[in-house]
């Protein structure tokens, strides 16, 4: 099984680079916007706005973590971390969607409190700051967009973006509502409503996450499907030792005991595997031991 090292050393590089630029745009622009909000906030006395700082504070916390991990991940294996950093991906992936839950939990019991204690804001305020919000973060969001389909981590990032815009957006409805018709309580339930939004979003993310944490099959990988593709190889007798896992949040990898009684068609399985598992199912890492009868029938004992 032969690799184009280059072709890879040279997507990688412009994949990093173009990360490094939209990630560096991202955390420079939500931090400033932070330090606004959070006084624009304070000033205003809106929940809204100083809820949406606190979750886009948490956002600069998760553009670094993505930016961070994406970077180690790219770090050369050694002896003794023979996969490299890669799963360090996998981590910030699943702290972005615990973050993000963990400030919608934040936000819903503030909410809850003003509920009951409704204290006035300046609408306009809220109106101007929030509307800041939903351009800086949904442009950054676009930035990430393109990558974060074939990236969880990336994706994480894309989805805190996503979900402050979305958050700014309400703020920015309850600041027209409350400057149109005075009522206290639709700054907290316009917050709620979108937290519950954001969490529902969310719970993808923290899922998949998980999931690769512990060595599932990668989203939009059919286990069954690539079990008896090899099986139906000609050739090919038996499959055993079949493990499908993603040693990153952009990477798959396949290991299997593939055997073949008769020893003439050995490359020619090999080959045919390696070229459809890698072409037709996304497999990056693919390794096969072929088997004859006797070896197999000795390793299944």
């Amino acid at each position: 099984m032969s690799h184009d090292h280059s072709t890879h050393s040279h997507h990688n590089t412009l994949h990093a680079v173009g990360i490094g630029k939209a990630m560096a745009i991202g955390v420079c622009l939500n931090s400033i916007f932070v330090v606004l909000e959070a006084v624009c906030g304070w000033y205003a006395d809106s929940l809204g706005l100083m809820a949406d700082a606190g979750h886009n504070a948490g956002d600069v916390v998760g553009l670094l973590l993505a930016w961070g991990a994406d970077a180690i991940a790219r770090r050369p294996s050694t002896p003794r971390y023979t996969w490299g950093l890669r799963r360090t991906t996998i981590f910030a992936a699943l702290a972005n969607a615990i973050l993000l839950l963990a400030a919608c939990c934040a936000i819903v019991w503030e909410a809850y409190r003003r509920l009951w204690f409704p204290e006035p804001t300046e609408g306009i305020i809220m109106i101007v700051v929030a509307t800041v919000g939903v351009v800086i973060n949904g442009f950054t969001a676009i930035l990430l967009m393109k990558e974060s389909h074939a990236d969880l981590n990336i994706r994480g990032a894309y989805l805190h973006m996503m979900a402050d815009a979305a958050v700014s957006l309400g703020v920015v409805v309850a600041g027209v509502a409350l400057w149109t018709t005075g009522i206290l309580w639709i700054d907290p339930i316009v917050s709620m409503l979108v937290s519950f939004v954001v969490a529902y979003g969310t719970w993808g993310l923290l899922w998949e996450s998980a999931n690769l944490a512990l060595d599932a099959v990668p989203r939009g990988i059919d286990f069954h499907k690539i079990d008896v593709f090899l099986r139906s190889i000609e050739g090919v007798s038996n499959v055993h030792e079949l493990r499908i896992w993603g040693p990153s949040t952009s990477e798959s990898s396949l290991t299997a005991h593939v055997v073949v009684v008769d020893e003439r068609h050995h490359r020619r399985v090999l080959s045919q595997a390696t070229e459809c598992l890698k072409n037709e199912h996304g497999i990056k890492h693919i390794t096969l031991q072929i088997e004859d009868k006797k070896v197999s029938e000795t390793v299944s004992e």
